[in-house]
């Protein structure tokens, strides 16, 4: 896949974690020799130990002297920043700076599609997954990446004949000097990490590498309504495709009568896909239009979408209790996302919102606040919520988290309602972790209604 050769070079993997372990893994298979570089000394459990029986140096030197004079290439954790002293020296010595992708992708000989974006990647990705899985024409499809299982982890024992279906994220992209994907998809792409990228003309380079290495042959497909969308189809030298639930003349539509249409042909109606909403109308059209280039039956495609509920923690559908609707969409962690998910629904909604302060301007959310009856607010944005619901002339409440927000929402509601856990905000400033806020946030709810795991 890459010009990539691990065989007797030394590797030094900065940070450890679910891409450490699998990059670490991966580079001795290919016949690396291998430092970890870790900031805490790492314990020795079985796992490590059984590394290090195999020859692997763990160091607990995270500074720029811990790049030997004779390391040949540097894998890094892909949330660590550029301006890491060992990936700045790194890089002043011209050394390769990798993500753990880049390394499954060195040998990986079969059919590769990438899914990537601001918001809708990880359901666009799932849905793509499990409709090529249904049919039984595709052969071997597997599912990895940003998506939660590294790629390094899968790959060892794929096959030219066999398809990799990937998320990756910006953080990924950037690490992988070579990409030719045999299908790739952008489902949006909005300032998201500028923490991370410093620019949005960073994160958008990050996000147009799925399409700067295409060929001939090979196809991208991207969003029909995104400002960006002319440049980035400048940049690929294989068929460039749109979605777009408005343009009847893209690729894949909804036309007039609600029918999903990809390349002429009416697919099913979109009320008949379990997922809600419109913003889910652009994953379903991203997902189908992908299928629909890979050759998959479209039966496979109406199984999957008549009963695919969603991601977790992306606009989950959680359960109806007393007439009342709860959705945890704690991934939620931008503007756009939240705008997307309030656009899902005409029902008197209850949103609780708040989370780390990045200084967005959070009555950019005024306009959507149309269907909600409450806002409850939590988090270092509290204040800015606050201040945005006031504006929208919608009652607000501020509690310190959304534990402490769930059983307040559960009081409040009345039968035909929506109660929406869709923060507008990262979880950093109270949670390690997005997933952690949605896994707390259902709990204090099941504990409030009384429901059992």
């Amino acid at each position: 896949m890459t010009d990539l050769d691990f065989k007797d070079k030394k590797v030094l993997v900065l940070g450890w974690a679910k891409s450490g372990k699998a990059a670490t893994k991966r580079l001795l298979e290919l016949g690396a020799h291998v430092t970890v570089a870790n900031r805490d000394a790492i314990e020795e459990d079985a796992e490590v130990l059984d590394f290090k029986q195999a020859g692997v140096n763990f160091i607990d030197n995270d500074k720029g002297d811990a790049l030997d004079a004779d390391t040949d290439v540097l894998v890094k954790n892909p949330g660590i920043a550029y301006t890491h002293p060992i990936i700045e020296k790194a890089m002043s010595l011209g050394l390769p700076v990798l993500t753990e992708v880049a390394v499954a992708l060195s040998t990986f000989e079969g059919r590769l599609i990438i899914v990537t974006g601001s918001n809708g990647k990880t359901t666009t990705t799932t849905l793509l997954g499990h409709m090529l899985q249904h049919d039984d024409k595709q052969g071997r499809v597997v599912i990895a990446g940003n998506i939660g299982t590294p790629v390094c982890q899968v790959v060892s024992d794929m096959t030219a004949k066999d398809t990799l279906v990937l998320e990756l994220s910006s953080f990924q992209l950037v690490g992988i000097p070579k990409i030719a994907a045999d299908i790739a998809v952008i489902t949006n792409v909005f300032a998201n990490h500028l923490d991370f990228h410093q620019n949005r003309d960073n994160y958008l380079a990050a996000k147009e590498r799925v399409a700067l290495g295409q060929k001939a042959g090979q196809t991208l497909i991207l969003n029909g309504n995104g400002p960006d969308t002319p440049a980035i189809a400048k940049l690929s030298d294989g068929s460039v495709l749109t979605f777009s639930p408005e343009d009847q003349k893209a690729y894949a539509h909804e036309d007039e009568d609600g029918n999903i249409v990809l390349n002429g042909d009416v697919l099913m109606p979109f009320d008949d896909v379990k997922l809600v909403g419109r913003p889910n109308l652009e994953n379903v059209l991203a997902a189908t239009a992908a299928a629909t280039v890979a050759g998959c039956a479209p039966e496979a495609m109406k199984a999957v979408l008549t009963t695919f509920a969603g991601v977790k923690h992306r606009l989950e559908f959680l359960f109806k209790e007393d007439g009342v609707i709860y959705y945890n969409d704690s991934k939620a962690t931008d503007i756009e996302a939240t705008q997307a998910a309030l656009s899902a629904f005409k029902q008197p909604t209850i949103l609780l919102a708040g989370g780390l302060d990045r200084g967005d301007d959070l009555n950019r959310l005024v306009p959507d606040l149309k269907n909600v009856i409450q806002v409850i607010a939590f988090g270092e944005t509290t204040d800015k919520v606050v201040a945005m619901a006031k504006e929208a002339g919608v009652p607000v409440q501020t509690v310190k988290n959304c534990e402490e927000a769930a059983p307040i929402a559960v009081n409040m509601a009345k039968p035909g309602q929506v109660v929406l856990l869709s923060p507008a905000a990262a979880s950093w400033d109270q949670y390690p972790n997005f997933e952690i806020r949605g896994d707390k946030y259902v709990a204090a709810l099941k504990k409030a209604l009384g429901k059992k795991d």
